[in-house]
């Protein structure tokens, strides 16, 4: 047998593996926690490689680069989030209906819902990137990142710039998964990051250390990283899932369609924005932790050094409650096309059971990680590692993840409300988590410390603006307990009187 046979049945067995694999689950049958489970663990490995994914460039960075260019790399994270969450949140609320459309059995309608998450999602991400690059420094002036301190802003700038640049790949990788997970698939998107991860480490290494492109170096192998990945699960979903293949009739997609998926989607990616907002209020106030009275930078940037470490661990192990968020969106929402609302009311109930078990190995990794700052070793060089570092990340870590069982509970739940089509109630969530952090970072440290903060400012002030997050998720929680007692506990869905 020749060599270039070989290859081709190789090729051809791995095809169809991913087929066996990719199989899509039908979430309205079988025992719920068992699967959402199946659908989800995928799922978590997903969002998982995808903190990996951005890790990678932080890890590099942390190694390679010096302490104030890591400094504006890692300070952006909260803006861009801004503008990728909004397109994510989108995304998955325009996948409900596609869910909805696929636990009622309609066809026509997953179709006609995918060629209009199309035609929506390249409308969203020009209108995205167009804001993003006219407001940039702007923005970054939100961050407490301005050219009075150079090197951390032309970081920062240069960064933000690539990435802004690439939103439609972000946005469009982030598309096809949510239909993809919407028909039972949650295999295939993890197979297509484990290609763009590999890919994007390969990148990073390649435009960082023989190339010495700087920040701007590692936005760029994110995004050609996710562009490939996207074109390629796009052709591979044509090919796996011929009733996917739009029609001609099927692009004749009306205002009305249009409007649906907004009605769904906007809500979600605004709350994710507004999300968003908070955290950069918060990374505001981190920063200026790191700036003496006369304005100076301290050399090193411990608070930010610090901070952005310990926020890259939380935000890492998020990944388990975010998967889980997405197994019971998908559940909810094929079981609400089916009109089985019991099962909407038991599968719920379950995954905060499975949540409570997440949250117990998310408090133990945490805490582990923080002995002697060891979590900072793997995003910095050892010479950008403090005491001080250590001492401003640690506070942070030991009060975000104490209470994380509150963004767990938080993570599912408005997952689950979004599900059932209940938008507005996740909406208000969102405002309701931004009012909390901007109220807590905004008055709780200058009371705390006794007048404006700064880098001579007490350690009480800064654990001060930490608690910004669980006050958050608390306030957020708050609000979505209503929908979850009225429509999830007691069932009382208009639809279901009729």
């Amino acid at each position: 047998m020749s060599s270039k046979t070989r290859t081709q049945k190789g090729k051809k067995g791995a095809l169809a593996l991913l087929y066996r694999l990719s199989k899509p689950i039908d979430l309205t049958e079988g025992k719920p926690w068992r699967v959402i489970l199946r659908y989800s663990m995928p799922i978590v490995l997903s969002y998982l490689l995808q903190q990996f994914y951005v890790l990678t460039d932080a890890v590099i960075c942390g190694q390679v680069l010096p302490a104030e260019q890591v400094a504006g790399v890692s300070d952006t994270s909260a803006l861009t989030f801004f503008f990728l969450q909004f397109a994510f949140g989108c995304t998955a609320g325009f996948s409900v209906l596609t869910a909805k459309c696929v636990g009622a059995g309609d066809k026509q309608g997953v179709r006609r819902s995918f060629a209009a998450q199309i035609y929506l999602s390249l409308a969203i991400s020009v209108l995205l990137t167009v804001l993003a690059l006219v407001f940039l420094p702007q923005l970054l002036g939100f961050l407490n990142v301005t050219p009075a301190n150079k090197e951390v802003y032309n970081s920062a700038y240069a960064y933000c710039f690539v990435i802004f640049t690439g939103i439609v790949a972000q946005m469009g990788y982030n598309f096809i998964c949510g239909i993809l997970r919407a028909v039972g698939d949650s295999v295939t998107t993890l197979v297509f990051l484990i290609f763009s991860t590999t890919l994007n480490i390969g990148l990073d290494f390649l435009f960082l250390v023989p190339f010495s492109m700087g920040p701007a170096g590692a936005a760029r192998a994110t995004v050609l990283a996710q562009l490939i990945s996207m074109a390629a699960c796009f052709v591979y979903t044509m090919i796996r899932y011929p009733d996917l293949r739009i029609r001609r009739e099927d692009w004749s997609v009306g205002i009305g369609d249009l409007l649906a998926h907004l009605k769904q989607g906007l809500p979600l990616g605004i709350q994710f924005s507004i999300l968003a907002i908070g955290l950069i209020v918060m990374q505001g106030g981190v920063v200026r932790f790191d700036i003496t009275e006369s304005g100076v930078m301290v050399a090193g940037t411990p608070a930010q050094n610090g901070y952005n470490s310990a926020n890259k661990i939380v935000n890492f192990l998020m990944s388990f409650y975010s998967g889980l968020a997405s197994g019971i969106l998908g559940f909810n929402a094929q079981n609400y096309g089916r009109r089985d609302f019991r099962r909407i009311r038991k599968g719920t109930l379950q995954s905060l059971i499975i949540m409570v078990i997440m949250y117990a190995f998310c408090l133990s990794t945490g805490m582990l990680l923080s002995i002697g700052g060891a979590y900072q070793y793997i995003f910095l060089s050892a010479d950008k590692v403090s005491a001080t570092s250590i001492m401003y990340g640690n506070t942070y870590l030991y009060i975000d993840i104490s209470l994380y069982i509150i963004l767990g509970f938080l993570i599912v739940i408005r997952s689950a409300v979004q599900g059932i089509t209940r938008v507005g109630y996740v909406f208000f969530a969102g405002i309701a988590e931004l009012i909390s952090r901007v109220l807590i970072c905004a008055f709780l440290p200058p009371l705390i410390n006794g007048g404006p903060t700064d880098a001579s400012a007490s350690l009480a002030s800064f654990a001060a603006v930490c608690f910004g997050d669980p006050g958050a998720w608390l306030l957020a929680s708050a609000v979505l307990m209503i929908p979850a007692v009225k429509y999830i506990l007691k069932m009382k869905y208009p639809e279901a009187e009729k």
